[in-house]
């Protein structure tokens, strides 16, 4: 298998694989590491991390599977879903809400348990935005909150959604850690040469992790499958937006024919001069 329909230099993080690979691996646990810390914490505060099982069964037969793309816990026994999401979903925040389920369960002792708990963090890196009240609002940090006092009610569950076509930052303007991962997930596949800005250790790992031109024959064919899954998907994602735009439109100028018609026939216009005018059919004009 060679490079033949790759011309990018470095990994897409948006692929199955390419998240995988910079994220949910051991011998890359530094860059998740670094990532979990300038995200939740601002500063170094997890100092380990270790890998679970990212698939999971519920207590019951009739319970669903859940298969997380990274799933680890930090040397004070916290969890950490991490999720790459490429796609809008109807039920996203229901799903995040569901996996956050598996983690407190997995927390029960047998015999006498007091139900003290560990914290859960849920992260959902998302290729689309959900909000389109502020264009700069991407950040967002969802704990359960009392909503008299507006004090958080209960401080270890924790979801964060990073709206990523929102961040529009560019090299010149990273001020932080947090900004530099959100440009470097951001912008990765498109590099051709590595930012002045990202010059430390942790993004020396994740360059060099992250180009092509290193993989195995094996690496590369499975990183190929699973980019020409992402393009297939994108590209009928785009082709359905793109169709329901014109769709849109298509209804727009109908609904204007139709606008325009009602006002010709209060002018007292002829019934098939308006249809002549509008292109509408005269059984449709009787009907306005």
């Amino acid at each position: 298998m060679g490079t033949e329909g790759i011309q990018d230099k470095y990994v897409n993080p948006y692929t199955d694989f390419g998240f995988k690979l910079l994220f949910g691996t051991a011998m890359n646990k530094e860059l998740l590491i670094s990532f979990l810390n300038a995200l939740l914490f601002k500063e170094e505060v997890i100092k380990d991390v270790t890998y679970l099982n990212a698939e999971h069964l519920g207590t019951q037969e009739y319970d669903r599977r859940a298969v997380f793309d990274v799933y680890c816990e930090n040397e004070k026994g916290e969890k950490f879903l991490v999720e790459m999401q490429r796609g809008e979903q109807q039920f996203f925040k229901d799903r995040s809400v569901f996996y956050s389920t598996f983690p407190i369960r997995e927390q029960a002792k047998r015999g006498e348990w007091d139900y003290e708990l560990k914290a859960v963090y849920v992260v959902g890196i998302l290729n689309f935005s959900f909000d389109n009240s502020d264009e700069e609002y991407f950040h967002h940090e969802v704990k359960l909150v009392d909503l008299y006092t507006h004090k958080v009610f209960y401080d270890k569950l924790t979801f964060v959604y990073l709206e990523m076509p929102k961040f529009n930052k560019t090299e010149d303007e990273l001020d932080s850690m947090f900004d530099k991962w959100l440009f470097v997930i951001r912008n990765l596949a498109s590099l051709l040469e590595r930012p002045r800005a990202l010059q430390n250790r942790v993004f020396d790992r994740l360059f060099e992790t992250a180009e092509i031109a290193k993989f195995t024959k094996t690496e590369l064919s499975e990183y190929w499958d699973s980019l020409k899954n992402f393009r297939d998907w994108y590209s009928v994602i785009s082709t359905a937006e793109k169709k329901g735009r014109e769709e849109g439109r298509e209804e727009g100028r109908e609904e204007e024919k139709r606008e325009n018609a009602r006002n010709f026939k209060k002018l007292g216009i002829a019934i098939d001069v308006i249809s002549q005018a509008t292109g509408l059919s005269k059984e449709e004009i009787k009907k306005l």
